[in-house]
């Protein structure tokens, strides 16, 4: 009888290179993370949730920042760790966190360009909430959608290659200011603030949206 066995479907990676999303995340994040360091008498310790390969965690790192990086990719953390050996790489699932490792310890939990591949993105902000310190920050940054934005994708037929289903371990959520802000604020975040990054104004790449959990 032939053996049958399941493929395993995760994201691979090939190198521990930069990501194209990197070059226009990196400016507005370090502001943000400039603006919570103010707060602070000693570097961040920082949760990089979905850290991919390690490249952001390992950027974070070099600005002095004490650095823990999760992804369930095999291939991530496998680059992730020859690559960078100044972060600490565990490899799990969002969904499913090492807590008694993670929990109540981090004073920022970013997850970079990840909620828009969950299918259950309430998971990632209720999770962060048990890895944060009392007024701790989460940092989310995910693709901008907008009605302006919308409007000129469809008017230049492009709505098929931005939404494009073909896509294996594609974007499965798409968010606006409105809808972020709701998630957020219906699981006990509190002081959102937005910035935006790449292209011109409305028709952004990208939104950040930092947040905190159990603000005084």
């Amino acid at each position: 009888m032939t053996q049958h066995t399941r493929p395993a479907y995760e994201y691979a990676y090939v190198n521990a290179d930069e990501i194209h999303h990197h070059r226009y995340l990196m400016v507005p994040l370090l502001k943000i993370l400039n603006s919570v360091q103010s707060q602070h008498s000693t570097k961040l310790k920082i949760l990089d949730l979905g850290c991919g390969n390690g490249y952001l965690s390992n950027w974070l790192a070099q600005q002095g920042h004490q650095v823990v990086g999760v992804e369930s990719s095999a291939s991530g953390v496998t680059f992730a760790c020859e690559n960078f050996p100044n972060c600490h790489f565990i490899q799990a699932s969002i969904y499913d966190l090492p807590l008694p490792e993670l929990g109540d310890q981090f004073d920022v939990v970013l997850s970079a360009e990840v909620i828009e591949h969950l299918l259950y993105p309430k998971e990632l902000v209720r999770a962060a909430k048990k890895c944060l310190k009392p007024n701790g920050r989460l940092i989310i940054t995910t693709p901008y959608h907008g009605y302006i934005k919308n409007l000129v994708l469809a008017l230049l037929g492009k709505m098929d290659q931005h939404l494009n289903p073909l896509w294996d371990g594609g974007h499965i959520k798409f968010f606006s200011v409105a809808t972020l802000q709701e998630l957020l604020i219906s699981e006990g975040y509190r002081d959102l603030k937005f910035s935006f990054s790449g292209r011109s104004p409305y028709l952004w790449k990208t939104m950040l949206c930092s947040s905190c959990s159990q603000c005084n």
